[in-house]
């Protein structure tokens, strides 16, 4: 994702132009790779596992293809998060986004209520129910309306079919945000629940992009020449994800006490998950070099994530580069045409995942040679170093 992520201010004034004319490649680009690993857990979601997928509003992949591209189309977290709320639309009666902040939701925006400003500031109440699950589990959580916040359901009114659904919205593994979705109050809508679920996957993507793309115009990174000497704390550090609703502070949440709301609920006691500044990962649940340990379920997701980084950091030099990638496999020297581009995403990949257990297992080189050089690292060239 060098062009997305990495760009340095060379090129910061060519931003606007050049995603004006590569938007709806980019945006196609990106809803294949978010798909490809969405969809196969959607299929056993239908299976049995995870909601239900009703028959929705949009109903094909085109229109599907068309709600994630608005998302994509975004460059602020603003129109990204609006998006996000004006294509939950599409496949359910009504939305709504609440914020996490200290273990508590408040409303920050609905569509489709009768009254969508009353969502604002409303405090949801998530210590039981399918928004108390979807808080444990980190999952979409699909319910009745009996198993919603009381106060919500009496304020807007049950939805026609009594079913509700939460979608976390993760940033950096943590739950920034929870998405409301219903059939609303008209008869005949009902939830898309997979569409939803994976608007709201590539929403949490697209909001990481967009993160990682400014943390690096603003920090910068090493140069090339000075990689060799470059720290290597200061290559592994993990960077942090800013937080989209920053500037979102519930006016009835005292400065003092944010676990109240007016009408006297207590947010669920846990630590709070907005925190987005993301720790380096303990070196103790690293796997010690050659120790045959069984990895545990989270360090099996780190190198699962690890590789899908690295591979739409792939996806998106190829996306940028097309031309390039064929004359560099033509003359069997890919990497001394892409050398700025590929460093550049190593070093967004290594801050990322250099201090985590994934980091001995160089995902980032082997998709380099897999994606770019299509699995022969001769036409990488000789001034590739592995």
């Amino acid at each position: 994702m060098a062009d997305t992520i990495s760009i340095e201010q060379i090129v910061e004034a060519a931003v606007s132009r050049i995603l004006e004319s590569h938007i709806p490649s980019l945006c196609q680009d990106l809803v294949r790779s978010v798909s490809r690993e969405i969809l196969p857990e959607l299929a056993k979601g239908e299976g049995g596992a995870g909601p239900s997928s009703a028959a929705g509003n949009g109903g094909n992949s085109e229109d599907l293809l068309g709600a994630i591209s608005a998302i994509h189309a975004g460059t602020t977290q603003k129109e990204i998060l609006r998006a996000l709320l004006q294509n939950t639309v599409r496949y359910s009666g009504r939305g709504a986004l609440f914020v996490i902040k200290s273990g508590m939701a408040t409303g920050w925006q609905g569509r489709g209520f009768e009254d969508n400003d009353s969502i604002k500031d409303f405090s949801l109440d998530v210590r039981s129910g399918v928004a108390a699950q979807a808080m444990r589990t980190h999952m979409p959580c699909e319910g009745g309306s009996a198993e919603m916040d009381a106060r919500f359901i009496t304020h807007f009114r049950a939805p026609t079919d009594d079913r509700v659904l939460i979608l976390p919205l993760l940033l950096k593994d943590k739950i920034a945000a929870l998405v409301y979705a219903d059939s609303g109050t008209n008869a005949g809508t009902k939830i898309d629940a997979a569409s939803l679920q994976l608007i709201v996957a590539a929403t949490g993507t697209w909001l990481e992009v967009i993160s990682l793309r400014k943390q690096s115009q603003k920090e910068g990174t090493p140069e090339l020449g000075d990689k060799a000497d470059a720290s290597p704390s200061a290559m592994s550090a993990a960077p942090s994800i800013s937080d989209p609703f920053a500037a979102h502070s519930p006016a009835h949440i005292s400065k003092h006490d944010g676990h109240q709301s007016p009408a006297g609920n207590v947010a669920v006691a846990e630590p709070a998950p907005m925190a987005m500044a993301a720790s380096a990962t303990d070196s103790s649940t690293r796997v010690a070099s050659g120790k045959s340990r069984e990895m545990s379920a989270v360090d099996q997701d780190t190198h699962r994530k690890a590789q899908r980084f690295a591979r739409l950091l792939m996806d998106e030099i190829k996306l940028y580069n097309k031309d390039t990638l064929v004359e560099g496999r033509k003359n069997r020297d890919l990497y001394d045409r892409l050398k700025e581009d590929i460093e550049k995403s190593r070093a967004t990949y290594q801050k990322r995942y250099g201090s985590t257990v994934a980091a001995d297992s160089d995902y980032f080189d082997q998709e380099l040679i897999h994606s770019l050089a299509e699995g022969d690292a001769s036409l990488l060239g000789v001034n590739y170093r592995h």
